[in-house]
C-alpha cells in the first residue's frame, strides 16, 4: 500500500484530536471566567476524548509493524 493513501486518515485523526483539545481549552477558559465548576467538569471528558482520538490506531495497512 502506498504511504500517500494513509495521509487522509492521519490528517483527519490529527485534526479531530486538535479540535477536541481546542474545545477543552475553551471549556477551561469558561471554567476560569464564567462558570467555575461547570466548565472544569465539562472539560475533563473532552480532554479524555481528545487523548483517546490521538491514541486511536489506524487500519492495519497504515500502521507500522515493528515486529519481524
Amino acid at each position: 500500500m502506498k504511504a500517500t493513501e494513509c495521509v487522509p486518515q492521519k490528517i483527519s485523526k490529527f485534526m479531530l484530536g486538535s479540535i477536541m483539545l481546542v474545545a477543552a481549552a475553551g471549556l477551561i477558559i469558561i471554567g476560569i471566567t464564567v462558570l467555575p465548576v461547570f466548565g472544569f467538569i465539562l472539560s475533563v471528558p473532552v480532554i479524555a476524548l481528545a487523548i483517546y482520538i490521538f491514541r486511536l490506531h489506524l487500519n492495519d495497512q497504515c500502521e507500522i509493524d515493528l515486529s519481524t
